[in-house]
């Protein structure tokens, strides 16, 4: 495993959308094994692949240490909505409010190949928008409502 260098929102490569990923081999066990080391050095709850500079449809999500790796993460359904305070790997030390979904169901596949369903609620359903719309080329700041603010504020 391998820490890899997080963009920032200065690169425009976060502006790409990421292409599906097809082959589930060595490459891509390596892409999330380092995904997930780069994120737990960063202390964040969730990293897509762009992140760190690979344009492929993958994201791995880490709420309430439950690892959860998505490989062509499609939304099936949103429910509700929630008021929430964002941030993001990749735009430093701010923060902004947002309206997300409430309750999210996704399909995906792992590391394997083998699809799945799962639905989130509260930081989880969060966390795999925030993440599925990196690989749409897309940063929560495009949805603030109001004005981003810094960590000492």
């Amino acid at each position: 495993m391998a820490l890899r260098t997080i963009l920032t929102d200065e690169s425009p490569k976060l502006r790409k959308i990421s292409r599906e990923q097809v082959s589930f081999d060595e490459r891509l066990h390596q892409l999330l094994d380092d995904m997930k080391e780069t994120l737990d050095h960063a202390n964040g709850a969730g990293l897509a692949a762009v992140q760190v500079g690979i344009l492929r449809r993958v994201a791995i999500v880490d709420v309430e240490d439950v690892l959860i790796e998505l490989v062509n993460p499609v939304v099936l359904s949103i429910d509700g909505e929630q008021e929430v305070t964002e941030g993001c790997l990749s735009v430093v030390g701010k923060w902004g409010k947002t309206i997300r979904p409430q309750r999210v169901k996704v399909k995906a596949f792992d590391r394997y190949g083998n699809e799945f369903e799962l639905e989130g609620e509260d930081l989880l359903a969060l966390a795999l928008v925030h993440e599925i719309d990196h690989l749409d080329g897309k940063l929560y700041t495009d949805i603030v409502v109001g004005e981003l603010w810094e960590d000492n504020e």
